[in-house]
């Protein structure tokens, strides 16, 4: 008899909470490949398939906003806000579309990053609501007060309903939540040789002046690549496909290859606070620099993460859009504890999912 299907609700955020969710489902996948993977999310195709290569069907459906952007620091909670109270309207009509999906699909359960209404559709399906993530919704929007607090406790109501949560590391008490397991780091796996990639781009400099720039999938307005030109002896690599041609940046173009991939050839990560970057290089061992982000409630849990975890450096945004990049001659600073996270996510969560639809 078929495994039922494995419905994998992605919110409607950037790309970090994609890539992580599919790392889970592609660890699924290698588990158990007879369990069909269903992906909920307007994400494109190329990046999660960039994650998860064998077959998925890819149901490209938006069940929450996140927060809209103008790019991977900017916030516009006007339209964030417009948005919400639009799918809260429209929550009844979206609940009976995917009701109905589920349906046809054969889906056996739910695992949610971290769309709330995924908890009313698994419950109206009548299989389990299982969530993975390091903050829920309810607490990215509540400090910003006026609407956002009653759209705050919508969203709580829903996590409440949820029945097991897979609680990352960086993360907020999430008490909304009635049962909680508590899981290490999850992410990619670097899939090519360093020697291959070395020749491919051109990478002659050693790791200590390699450096990997990466913003995430709304990437940041105005980097001041110029400065690059003082680093003549260094080498940069980058996914900006907006970025300049100069001699020592590298721009990844082709869509098959991902951030994690290029860790291993650098000694450091510049990036914006975002839990998947910041997971991928704990996992690998390879220190972080980052920008700090004001308004938006999980940068504090990443940056405490990072400064007690991870090997670490931490800029002031204006400094490093002014081009003062000094930094680079800075060693970098310990983590606080010796105890370093468990990276076991991916493998933790996947067993779980697969024993479930196994017994189902």
């Amino acid at each position: 008899m078929p495994l039922k299907s494995l419905y994998v609700a992605i919110t409607n955020h950037g790309f970090g909470h994609a890539t992580r969710a599919t790392a889970v489902a592609a660890t699924v996948q290698a588990l158990c490949p007879e369990i069909p993977i269903i992906l909920a999310t307007t994400a494109p195709h190329w990046l999660l398939s960039s994650y998860i290569e064998g077959p998925f069907t890819h149901h490209p459906v938006a069940l929450d906003v996140g927060v809209l952007q103008r790019d991977s620091l900017n916030m516009d909670k006007p339209a964030t806000l417009a948005k919400l109270q639009e799918i809260r309207q429209r929550s009844p009509e979206l609940i009976q579309q995917e009701l109905g999906f589920l349906r046809e699909q054969q889906v056996g359960l739910m695992l949610a990053d971290i769309p709330p209404l995924a908890a009313p559709i698994a419950e109206a399906a009548e299989v389990p609501c299982w969530m993975m993530s390091n903050f829920g919704w309810d607490f990215i929007y509540r400090p910003w007060g006026g609407a956002f607090v009653e759209v705050a406790d919508w969203i709580t109501s829903y996590f409440q309903r949820c029945d097991r949560l897979f609680r990352l590391p960086f993360h907020e008490p999430m008490v909304a939540f009635p049962q909680i397991i508590d899981v290490g780091l999850t992410g990619g796996h670097p899939r090519y040789e360093l020697a291959e990639l070395r020749s491919q781009f051109a990478i002659t400099t050693p790791p200590e002046r390699t450096i990997l720039l990466s913003f995430g999938g709304l990437g940041l307005q105005k980097i001041p690549y110029e400065t690059l030109r003082q680093f003549s002896d260094w080498q940069f690599i980058c996914f900006d496909r907006h970025a300049p041609e100069l001699p020592n940046l590298r721009i990844v173009t082709a869509r098959h290859y991902r951030p994690v991939d290029f860790m291993p050839l650098c000694s450091r990560v510049v990036s914006k606070p975002g839990f998947s970057t910041f997971s991928e290089a704990c996992r690998l061992g390879i220190p972080l620099v980052t920008l700090t982000r004001e308004g938006f409630a999980e940068s504090a849990l990443l940056l405490d993460g990072i400064q007690r975890y991870a090997h670490h450096q931490i800029l002031q945004t204006e400094i490093f859009f002014e081009g003062d990049w000094s930094f680079l001659h800075a060693a970098v600073l310990p983590p606080q504890v010796s105890t370093p996270l468990p990276i076991d996510g991916n493998e933790a969560i996947a067993r779980a999912v697969v024993d479930f639809l196994q017994s189902a």
